[in-house]
């Protein structure tokens, strides 16, 4: 026999992992801005893929960080912060601002370029 509070755990979970898994919904606000063409470009541009394996791009072949194979399904950005399009964004454009002493540095990445990556991030499902 299952008590009420374990059935009502269950159906929870299986709510959220429902929820999760729905086809089309992108993690994060509605209102995330930011041109995924372009920061594909950029990813190039600024030579992330010196650090990161990123697929979809020619040479991003990087051991330092980690490799960015479906970063947009991940629950946490660097294992601490919650992953949504704002916060990546946030993150590349100050990855010590984010969180302080991690091994990414600051690359100097301005607002609108760091939108622009995370768009293209997101497609990396």
């Amino acid at each position: 026999m299952v008590r009420p509070t374990t059935r009502l755990l269950i159906v929870a979970l299986l709510a959220v992992t429902a929820a999760a898994c729905e086809p089309g919904k992108a993690a994060g606000p509605d209102n995330f801005t930011g041109d995924a063409r372009r920061g594909s470009d950029l990813v190039k541009q600024y030579q992330c893929g010196s650090c990161h394996d990123i697929p979809g791009i020619a040479g991003a072949d990087g051991n330092v960080g980690p490799p960015l194979h479906r970063i947009g399904t991940r629950t946490y950005i660097a294992g601490y912060i919650q992953n949504s399009p704002d916060n990546m964004a946030d993150w590349i454009e100050d990855p010590q601002r984010a969180l302080p002493g991690n091994a990414m540095p600051r690359i100097g990445i301005p607002q609108k370029d760091a939108r622009d990556i995370a768009a293209f991030l997101y497609t990396l499902k």
